[in-house]
């Protein structure tokens, strides 16, 4: 009778078989392994594993303590302190100048104001690149590697720039203004102080920066004096700086600009000044103070003029050179009186007259221009009256005097 039921609740797949009621010693023991033991299978087939089994197999087979965990996952983690550190702005040679300056000075602000680096880093990221040198041996170590691989004449350029140190400076303050100290005297002090001036500084290094603080008054002999202003006589320039342009706005303005064009002002006034102060000299050297440099009347014994915009030059031979006058070479047309000529040759060129007619000869590098046409190096061209002539942005009007060609030539021909 016991095998009916059997067959029977084993071929209901839907019936579980083993109900709650079912007393222990009534159930087949066959029925009571299956129902104990876990459903596992031999195969090699991969299959996908079910809740319970992720979750059993997801469990650690190893208790590892919260505090090393905690440091591992620290360590491997892309975005913890030492990641973040923007390494790439600072190479060796910005590390090498911010090593030599707090050693120097000792004192970051001042490395941050008077260093300058490779980029524009604010003072938070100085003092923080010089705490990773200081305490960061993952970084440190690179840098220093980095900077010993910088080659020799790099280290010595950096080193000569290097800042001052205090004790540097009050020594080269005891140097008195009025001796006149030479470069043996600071050979002597290299000597003297071998301990407390870089080993990378010359003679000359001292002697240049002695001279930089000899001209500031920091020197231990030299006193700013207070001007007094009581029992002096206003000049120009003290008129000027009492002027403010507050007293004649009444509305709020920029103080940042009106200071800005306050400057600007003076220099063009001080510009103007020195125009009036050379302006007779001027006359002297190419017109003579009775014509004036913008006059349109020649004498009798001037063949032709060049105008510019501030000087004249007069042509009273047949033949006249142009360029740029040095101590060792001399002509008759010196360009740089009307305005910078350091890219005009020496001979530029020459003006001749001949047959009643001008022509220009070009032997320089630059070209000049004649009414808008080049004339370039070993060419020549004729020149009108009121033609222009321009070279390295210098324009000038070429002038004919009619009545000294028309006499030359009732010469000529007599």
């Amino acid at each position: 009778m016991d095998s009916p039921t059997l067959s029977s609740t084993t071929t209901t797949s839907s019936a579980p078989l083993v109900s709650a009621d079912t007393p222990p010693s009534a159930v087949h023991p066959s029925l009571l392994s299956i129902s104990d033991k876990p459903r596992r299978t031999s195969r090699s087939i991969k299959r996908r594993k079910f809740d319970d089994e992720v979750v059993e197999s997801s469990l650690p087979t190893k208790l590892v303590p919260v505090s090393e965990s905690k440091n591992k996952r620290l360590k491997k983690h892309p975005h913890n302190k030492l990641s973040t550190i923007p390494q790439a702005k600072w190479g060796p040679k910005d590390d090498l100048k911010l090593i030599l300056a707090v050693q120097l000075c000792c004192d970051l602000s001042m490395v941050h104001k008077c260093v300058k680096f490779s980029h524009s880093p604010s003072y938070q990221d100085v003092e923080e690149r010089w705490y990773q040198l200081l305490y960061i041996p993952e970084i440190s170590n690179p840098a220093t590697e980095a900077i010993n691989s910088l080659s020799t004449e790099e280290k010595a350029a950096i080193q000569r720039k290097s800042l001052w140190s205090t004790k540097e400076e009050a020594i080269l303050q005891q140097v008195e203004a009025s001796s006149q100290p030479k470069i043996d005297n600071f050979n002597s002090l290299l000597y003297q102080h071998p301990l407390v001036f870089h080993p990378s500084r010359t003679a000359k290094d001292l002697m240049i920066h002695w001279d930089r603080l000899r001209q500031y008054s920091l020197l231990a002999d030299q006193t700013v004096q207070p001007l007094n202003m009581g029992d002096s006589v206003l000049n120009f320039s003290d008129v000027e700086e009492q002027l403010t342009d507050e007293d004649l706005l009444s509305e709020q303005t920029n103080p940042v600009l009106q200071n800005e064009l306050r400057k600007i002002d003076r220099r063009h006034k001080h510009e103007i000044k020195k125009l009036e102060e050379d302006i007779r000299q001027w006359h002297t050297m190419v017109g003579g103070p009775e014509n004036g440099p913008f006059s349109f009347d020649l004498d009798n014994e001037t063949y032709a003029a060049l105008r510019g915009r501030l000087v004249r030059y007069l042509m009273r031979s047949k033949e006249i050179t142009l360029g740029r006058a040095t101590p060792s070479h001399q002509v008759d047309v010196d360009f740089s009186l009307e305005g910078p000529a350091w890219k005009i040759s020496k001979k530029q060129g020459i003006i001749k007259y001949h047959g009643g007619e001008f022509f220009l000869w070009n032997f320089g590098k630059r070209p000049i221009y004649i009414g808008g046409r080049p004339v370039i190096q070993g060419c020549h061209s004729k020149l009108y009256h009121n033609c222009v002539l321009e070279i390295c942005s210098l324009k000038f009007i070429f002038l004919i005097n009619n009545n000294m060609v028309a006499n030359t030539k009732a010469n000529e021909k007599a």
